[in-house]
């Protein structure tokens, strides 16, 4: 089975000029979980606003009320208990964790090591796994650091891979992507790694968000990533209407 997640709740806030109200917020939810069946809602980033928090809590409480509870993710960083706490404090279960998935990305931006990165990810899982938390990771800039530093990604799962973590999420972070090596860097992860479950994550920069999606699929990743009419941060994310017709027809 192919997984949906939808990240309209968190993408779609990163586009100019949009702001959802508490009670918008927990009625996209509401649509997307019970009508149009998504598998996976991705709702916020922690950390962000006491309204955000605010709006989180209320949408957990009625998925918990309604057995959803585990189908609400939050965006979540490597940052300690931080992210964690705020995360259960709201009353979510399911944290997808921030990692850096390009070389540049963890010297540059965080002025570490790759072995530094991997400790401190590792302490993050655990206090999670202590607190209940299922963990999911985005490899935050995977196209950029698969093409450009592949040693690197691959270090980093080899040295993830054993930790519980449900799901390795792939993201184009900067749409850099076509179907040609979106089929070619996927594949090559699942090769390696046939026993781990990967999403990809799309975005629409030169508009190629869901042939990219398509290619993907066909590379064989588990889960893909939406959002409601395809907008999000930049050119947007992919169209949850435009992947469903592509995965039928």
């Amino acid at each position: 089975m192919i997984e949906i997640m939808d990240t309209t709740l968190r993408n779609r806030e990163q586009t100019s000029g949009v702001s959802f109200a508490v009670h918008e917020k927990l009625s996209i939810a509401q649509v997307l979980l019970n009508d149009l069946k998504v598998n996976r809602v991705e709702i916020a980033s922690a950390r962000v606003s006491d309204g955000e928090f605010e709006a989180v809590k209320r949408v957990a409480r009625w998925a918990e009320r309604t057995g959803n509870l585990h189908k609400l993710e939050v965006l979540g960083f490597v940052d300690g208990d931080a992210s964690l706490d705020w995360i259960e404090s709201a009353g979510c279960r399911v944290v997808n964790l921030l990692c850096k998935g390009s070389y540049k990305h963890v010297t540059e931006q965080l002025r570490k090591t790759p072995e530094q990165h991997i400790a401190d990810i590792t302490a993050v899982v655990e206090k999670a796994q202590q607190k209940g938390i299922e963990v999911n990771i985005y490899l935050e800039d995977w196209s950029n650091g698969i093409k450009n530093s592949p040693g690197y990604v691959f270090q980093m799962v080899d040295g993830l891979k054993h930790l519980p973590i449900r799901r390795f999420m792939l993201p184009d972070t900067l749409g850099i992507l076509h179907p040609g090596n979106t089929y070619e860097y996927c594949k090559q992860m699942i090769d390696r790694y046939p026993d781990l479950h990967f999403d990809f994550h799309a975005h629409n920069d030169y508009d190629l968000a869901v042939a990219n999606v398509f290619s993907a699929l066909r590379a064989g990743v588990k889960g893909i990533h939406t959002t409601v009419n395809g907008l999000g941060e930049r050119a947007g994310n992919a169209p949850l209407s435009s992947v469903l017709a592509v995965m039928k027809d």
